[in-house]
């Protein structure tokens, strides 16, 4: 390598790192710190902050569920965005161990997700409801579809954006079939298996009419207790709930018409409501964040100067994800 070329080098590389150096400036300028370092520390990895003042010692919590559904954990500090099925799960532990908490509010931003996560949400709400007397409300924010309908169905009260997608109501399990491909490219596969059916759903052959058979068999199962819980959470009966569950999206204003939710608006709107109807007039709103804010302000920073890296970690999740395949109560356009 000639000398042009070594300082044409090491002038990209510094350009490099004065780019990185001025996104973080950039980040630290822009930072909001008088709210970052206001939010009250109520556990390691869990603050609140506030969001309306009150009077008394009651709260109302509202919590965040943004993402799709799944229990993995983020591939690495810099996606700091990604969901967090423990921490959720923790958080809403919290909300209904707090004595000062008397009410709580999900705001619910999903597509769905993987089954067992969305039964153990749900699980956790009924609780709260049951062994707490607390009143839980969902908040719908763009999409809450699939899996964020069936962790709102035993919502005290569901309130929907009149645009919100929400429904979708089933179960999906879907895999790729590369067999034609493989042949025309010349690769073979070659599987060991210790039983008929351990390479059920391979993407190396065709499904056989058994294997089918077996799995629409689970999916119908995991079907049969989506439509439970609607029917248990909204009161409908069940023929009613499988007739609107066939798999289709309404908007809120639809689902309000069929009774899937029980009013339109905000969130703002859905704070008002808790206030008025659970007497809670001096209550001081709180929203639960995951970690420390100056954690957080590192993470988010670092995910700014590196968002090509970022999006590059998700991919690669959802690629091995997708070895496996699974049954998902989630919305897929």
């Amino acid at each position: 390598m000639n000398m042009k070329r070594w300082i044409a080098l090491v002038i990209a590389v510094g350009l490099f790192f004065v780019s990185i150096a001025f996104q973080f400036i950039s980040s630290i300028a822009t930072a909001d710190f008088e709210s970052m370092f206001s939010m009250e520390q109520i556990d390691d990895d869990i603050s609140e902050k506030v969001i309306e003042e009150g009077a008394g010692t009651n709260k109302i919590a509202v919590l965040h569920l943004n993402g799709v559904i799944q229990d993995t954990t983020p591939s690495s500090f810099i996606n700091t965005g990604a969901y967090n099925h423990k921490r959720f799960l923790e958080m809403l532990d919290k909300a209904g161990e707090d004595r000062n908490v008397s009410g709580i509010i999900l705001r619910v931003n999903t597509p769905g997700g993987g089954v067992v996560e969305s039964a153990e949400i749900h699980d956790k709400i009924v609780e709260i409801q049951e062994e707490y007397e607390k009143p839980v409300y969902v908040s719908m924010g763009n999409t809450a579809a699939s899996g964020g309908y069936y962790i709102a169905a035993p919502a005290d009260k569901i309130i929907a954006h009149n645009a919100t997608l929400t429904g979708s109501i089933g179960v999906i399990m879907e895999s790729f079939n590369f067999a034609e491909l493989a042949d025309k490219i010349g690769v073979d596969f070659n599987t060991i298996k210790s039983g008929e059916y351990k390479d059920i759903m391979s993407t190396s052959r065709e499904m056989t009419d058994s294997e089918r058979e077996i799995l629409q068999t689970m999916i119908d199962d995991m079907y049969d207790d989506f439509v439970q819980v609607i029917v248990d959470g909204r009161d409908l009966s069940e023929p009613r709930v499988r007739e609107l569950g066939d798999g289709r999206v309404y908007t809120g204003a639809q689902a309000q018409e069929v009774n899937l939710v029980d009013e339109l608006g905000s969130l703002d709107d859905t704070i008002a409501m808790m206030i008025e109807e659970q007497e809670l007039g001096n209550a001081k709103v709180v929203e639960y964040e995951q970690g420390l804010g100056i954690n957080q302000f590192l993470g988010v920073s670092m995910q700014s100067m590196f968002r090509a890296d970022s999006d590059m970690f998700e991919i690669q999740d959802l690629l091995r994800e997708g070895n496996a395949p699974r049954a998902m109560y989630l919305y897929s356009k």
